[in-house]
């Protein structure tokens, strides 16, 4: 009986082993997919396009879609491009998503492929860069998209390729991004049953995987601040309203809101002031002053509390020194929430692919991401793919210019999805 026991068990971690392996046609497609994988990378680096502005990148994606036979949609969301593949045998509609638009960054490191685009952002002159990982996004979802497509045997169901402009946010006064394309019905004919996305990370080490259940990524809200003074002689300021001085003590009022009024024990939240536009000469007080920033919430009462007081605030101050400031206010994103149960469901893949040592559970981050108006549709899952070269011990942040990604973690990458997709559809 002992002997039958041990033999039972080395039977059931044989079947266990071979059951985590990927199939073997699958793998080899995937690894001779690479090195092209990283051409269209480097390409897409080198083109980087603003958002709602991607018209090439969306023709590359869109003549490669329909040289692999699907039935390809353009012009979805401005500039967003959809491929739909169908199996050889009915079943669920799985979506996987990746974003193409680039940064108003200008890129300041020595790689070959670098991008020396420049274009006009909120009326400045600047660089354009791939500060986000967004090329490297593309060109593995073309390289899940031919592979599948020479493997549909395997495909029980369908599987929707959307590649979306505008994640970083369309211009101010137009409408882009996940939103337009849930509200033009991306999710809809087919049906999809559920999606999945990744997020290439230049701080975690290429060949690992991190994820999160539930709340993963922060509500972002965009924020304006116009502050009207009484422009004067920069030497008489006692004759004026300076709203430049209004408006830093605005600043430094809204940081008190997080170091004082919020509960970070039990969410992060951020405020941020990215841009202040005030004056057109040295001896002058100006008349008015604008401040951009955003906030990041991961908890629904945090966001209307920190909302609600950072408006009072800016009034109140301004009011305080003689000044007038009123606020403008606009959701970019809503909480990226995985949903458990897909969440466990794919874990075993994510540990196939990746091996489950280098499958890390992660805590949440207050970037954001629009994928979020997704799943607020649909279930859906998204996880952070290593892009750090190892022991690389010089780590830059994304959008930033010196910002890099290891062209060696995009085969993951690949892998991931592809397996994500095909394990979906059958049930695994």
């Amino acid at each position: 009986m002992k002997k039958n026991f041990f033999l039972l068990l080395l039977l059931s971690s044989t079947v266990f082993s071979v059951n985590a392996q990927m199939d073997s046609k699958l793998l080899k497609d995937i690894e001779n997919i690479e090195s092209q994988v990283i051409d269209w990378r480097h390409y897409f680096h080198e083109n980087p396009e603003l958002s709602n502005r991607e018209f090439n990148t969306a023709e590359k994606i869109a003549t490669h879609l329909k040289s692999l036979g699907m039935e390809v949609q353009t012009g979805v969301a401005k500039t967003g491009v959809v491929g739909i593949l169908k199996g050889n045998k009915n079943g669920k509609v799985v979506a996987l998503r990746a974003d193409i638009d680039g940064l108003p960054v200008t890129e300041r490191n020595d790689l070959p492929f670098k991008s020396t685009k420049t274009d006009t952002f909120l009326g400045t002159e600047t660089g354009v860069m791939h500060a986000c990982g967004h090329d490297t996004h593309i060109a593995i979802l073309m390289g899940v998209a031919e592979v599948l497509s020479k493997n549909k045997d395997k495909i029980n169901g369908t599987v929707k390729f959307i590649f979306q402009p505008a994640e970083e946010g369309p211009p101010p006064g137009e409408e882009g991004g996940a939103k337009l394309m849930v509200k033009e019905g991306v999710l809809e004919n087919p049906k999809v049953d559920a999606i999945f996305g990744l997020h290439i990370n230049s701080g975690t080490p290429v060949g690992t995987i991190k994820y999160k259940p539930g709340g993963t990524m922060a509500a972002v809200e965009r924020f304006v601040v116009t502050v009207k003074g009484k422009q004067t002689h920069g030497s008489a300021p006692w004759s004026g309203v300076d709203p430049i001085l209004i408006s830093a003590k605005i600043i430094d009022g809204f940081q008190t809101i997080i170091s004082r009024e919020s509960p970070l024990v039990q969410e992060a939240a951020v405020i941020t002031v990215g841009k202040i536009t005030s004056g057109v000469r040295f001896n002058i007080i100006p008349e008015t002053a604008e401040m951009i920033g955003t906030v990041r919430t991961l908890d629904p009462n945090m966001r209307e509390l920190i909302i609600r007081r950072m408006t009072e605030m800016a009034r109140d101050i301004a009011k305080a020194y003689g000044g007038e400031a009123t606020m403008e206010w606009q959701n970019n994103t809503v909480v990226t929430y995985n949903d458990p149960d897909l969440t466990a469901q794919m874990l075993p893949t994510l540990h196939k692919t990746a091996g489950e040592a280098n499958v890390q559970l992660m805590k949440a981050t207050t970037g954001g991401e629009d994928f979020s108006y997704f799943q607020e549709e649909v279930p859906g899952f998204y996880f952070f793919l290593g892009g750090m070269t190892p022991g690389n011990t010089e780590v830059y942040p994304h959008h930033t210019p010196d910002f890099k990604i290891d062209d060696a973690g995009m085969l993951l990458g690949v892998k991931t999805m592809t397996q994500v997709a095909l394990d979906y559809l059958n049930g695994k």
